[in-house]
């Protein structure tokens, strides 16, 4: 089965309903196919090769597993898809549920809109979006997880449990992956013979575009969004009102009259809830960030009296990139600049930041004159510059003027370098997306990799590369206003995660 299809919107008709008058045939059936299911995913089963679901209903399929699954809607950047992520694994932990971790999305092919100006897309909406995003990646076959990419392995050993996207697809959907895959262990999913093809059911289902009678013991789509909720947990808050809310002059420009509720998340999704019931959670957007005072969405704190998520909150403070990236980053600093330098990050070309170059300079020069005086830096002063303006572009810029100064060795690096290859393969080899989660027991994994149809892509890591040579700078670090890159090259920084 090809993806293609995924994103074609065919509502799914629920099957006719087992007469009343068949009770033992329905015993006889069920009983076995579920013995079936547990055979399949039991971790002490000896079957040389996995037997196929049986099941032609997604909620029938889900309904006999004992597992609980928590997916999320993620959007815009890289770096807001992470803190998503962050947000899922500790929501996912509160709620006892195996978050199923996406791929990374390519840059602002999902947009929220705006929480402040209570713009923003609908929770279904976006579920549907991604959904659509993640056929086109896997079609293009350039899925990347966001665990190939972001190391989660110290918080999924103990704290939080995660299933990759392919293979929940693989097992729950019956989707055929072979396409999403880029080495032999994902290769082996293509193993599994579902009898049916659920995918138009599950991108239904899971986006709750559709509204499908019975499935509430299933799928329970979360609809509250920014405008209307902050989840808490612990807080003690429990159906109060947000200190953030829409003004007056806003609700009349807008025509609005959304009123901001704090709900505990437990309390509102948690045991004895009918959201509690359901073998999927679907979230939209988990985004959050801080606005006047409070928090956009999401508000837990460290300060829960579960312990637990105490510990998990400091683990997710900082999540590092994978070992093959951050082992590129420490290479270059090493063996191409070979001594101290500062690193610079600007950016100039997206959104907000293209209008002002005239700030992102200022900041740079004024660390370039100060080490310039800088009495015990003698010879040149090594920069490592980071930035979406094209080399060839640099002409008649600030940048131009460095990069002729004698007084100055500019580094760059570009996708083509050696190194940059180099962790993309590393990546792509190390399948952590797939080994950090959930996975059947009982697949040919050695010999999977025939029935995969491994192209040559390669994992775009250059940005994530290029944040690790920027831990490594021992002279200091220019960061662009605003810029959630910039933000987390200085959390890499204070977790010393460049050990030269």
């Amino acid at each position: 089965m090809d993806w293609s299809g995924a994103g074609s919107g065919r509502r799914w008709r629920t099957r006719p309903p087992t007469p009343r008058s068949k009770p033992l045939i329905y015993l006889l059936i069920s009983l076995p196919l579920s013995l079936l299911l547990l055979l399949y995913l039991s971790p002490f089963t000896s079957l040389s090769s996995p037997p196929p679901l049986p099941s032609t209903s997604l909620c029938s399929r889900l309904s006999l597993s004992d597992e609980r699954f928590l997916w999320y809607a993620p959007h815009s950047g890289f770096t807001n898809q992470v803190g998503e992520l962050k947000n899922a694994l500790l929501i996912g932990a509160i709620l006892n549920r195996t978050v199923i971790v996406p791929p990374a999305l390519d840059h602002h092919a999902v947009a929220l809109g705006s929480c402040p100006k209570f713009r923003v897309s609908s929770p279904a909406t976006l579920r549907a979006a991604v959904w659509d995003h993640i056929m086109e990646l896997v079609r293009d076959q350039r899925y990347v997880s966001m665990a190939d990419i972001i190391d989660i392995s110290s918080v999924t050993a103990s704290m939080v449990r995660t299933i990759d996207f392919r293979v929940f697809a693989s097992i729950w959907c019956g989707q055929d992956i072979k396409k999403a895959c880029s080495s032999s262990m994902c290769c082996s999913l293509s193993t599994i013979k579902p009898v049916s093809d659920l995918s138009d059911q599950c991108r239904s289902l899971i986006s709750g575009l559709d509204t499908i009678k019975g499935t509430g013991k299933c799928i329970y789509t979360v609809e509250e969004d920014c405008r209307t909720t902050v989840w808490t947990y612990q807080q003690n808050a429990d159906e109060e009102l947000d200190s953030f809310q829409p003004d007056e002059s806003l609700k009349k420009k807008k025509n609005i009259s959304y009123v901001r509720t704090r709900k505990d998340v437990y309390r509102s999704l948690g045991p004895g809830t009918v959201a509690d019931r359901a073998s999927v959670l679907a979230f939209g957007t988990v985004f959050s960030a801080p606005y006047k005072g409070s928090q956009l969405y999401i508000d837990i704190h460290a300060s829960s009296a579960d312990l637990k998520i105490k510990n998990l909150i400091k683990k997710i403070e900082f999540l590092p990139f994978a070992s093959e990236i951050m082992r590129a980053g420490r290479e270059f600093a090493i063996k191409r600049i070979k001594g101290p330098f500062l690193c610079a990050q600007l950016r100039l070309l997206d959104g907000q930041f293209k209008n002002h170059w005239k700030g992102t300079f200022s900041a740079l020069k004024d660390k370039l004159k100060t080490l310039n005086q800088d009495s015990t830096i003698s010879g040149t002063i090594d920069i490592f510059i980071m930035t979406d303006l094209p080399k060839e572009n640099w002409t008649k810029t600030y940048l131009e003027e460095i990069d002729r100064d004698k007084k100055y060795k500019v580094y760059t690096l570009d996708e083509r370098d050696d190194l940059v290859v180099g962790a993309a393969k590393g990546v792509r080899k190390a399948e952590m997306g797939i080994k950090s989660g959930f996975f059947p027991r009982n697949l040919d994994v050695q010999g999977a990799q025939e029935s995969c149809e491994l192209g040559s892509y390669l994992p775009d890591v250059l940005l994530f590369v290029e944040q690790s040579v920027c831990s490594c700078a021992s002279l200091g670090f220019v960061g662009t206003a605003g810029s959630t890159i910039a933000e987390s090259i200085e959390l890499m920084r204070k977790n010393n995660v460049c050990d030269l």
